[in-house]
């Protein structure tokens, strides 16, 4: 993951997703929590929580949360965006800790863990991939829930990544963002390109160009690395719709798992 969420990248991130519904997503792991965990779950490890997205709404709805990123630039915008909500409204806030997710070692157990918004596709290689795995098992007791979710083979292949380009306002300045695929099918890899600039009237205030290579998986593949390291593939649905099977047309799926004894 190195050379991913820089600085500059992080400046703009909140900006590019700010349409991504994470109070949504938060009420729908909630919800998965309450169906598939055997006790209630008070307490929640965030695995590349990024900026927060998820990290301070859980806590906001009154779960401990400790979220873990191994790019101190989101943890710092994500750092800024919890002292803020707890100036304005008050409650907890998530501890914060910079890590990498494939060798975690917190000496504590967690209700559930979570790994959202794909940061199990930075995972390429199969030994990070079971690593990530086994880091997420050492934070769980035996039952206790793991939701995540990735892009799904059959719609990645069935769909194939396009080219894209995005603009949006913040205040003054304009945010242009160009991405560009390239899949590697064998691989199971798609490398995507990326191109933001920051333009405040006539001039180029900033620039970030990063390559996110993202790793696709099947049904049967993760169903075998989880349980490698310790897991139960519970169900694997549409994500954000749950109520729908993962099919060729759902690019994204979340997967539900518990750890065994």
């Amino acid at each position: 993951m190195s050379g991913v969420f820089g600085t500059a990248y992080a400046a703009v991130y909140d900006a590019l997703y700010g349409e991504k519904d994470y109070a949504g997503e938060c009420a729908l792991i909630e919800r998965l929590f309450a169906t598939y965990a055997s006790a209630p779950i008070a307490s929640v490890l965030d695995l590349g929580c990024g900026t927060g997205g998820h990290a301070l709404p859980l806590a906001g709805r009154g779960l401990r949360v400790t979220g873990v990123d191994r790019s101190p630039a989101m943890l710092d915008r994500a750092r800024e965006k919890a002292a803020a909500r707890v100036a304005e409204a008050g409650g907890p806030a998530p501890d914060l800790v910079e890590g990498d997710v494939r060798a975690l070692r917190l000496d504590r157990v967690f209700d559930a863990a979570i790994m959202m918004f794909a940061v199990l596709g930075y995972q390429h290689g199969n030994d990070d991939l079971l690593a990530t795995l086994a880091s997420v098992r050492r934070h769980l007791p035996p039952s206790g829930l793991f939701l995540f979710d990735v892009w799904y083979g059959p719609a990645v292949l069935g769909q194939r990544p396009e080219e894209r380009v995005r603009t949006i306002t913040r205040g003054d300045e304009r945010i242009l963002r160009t991405t560009r695929p390239d899949l590697d099918i064998r691989a199971q890899i798609c490398r995507v390109y990326f191109h933001v600039l920051r333009i405040a009237g006539d001039r180029v205030a900033g620039e970030a160009r990063e390559v996110h290579a993202m790793r696709f998986f099947f049904d049967r593949e993760l169903e075998l690395a989880l349980a490698a390291a310790g897991f139960r593939l519970e169900a694997l649905r549409a994500f954000p719709d749950v109520e729908r099977e993962a099919d060729e047309t759902t690019w994204n799926v979340i997967g539900i798992a518990r750890a065994l004894p």
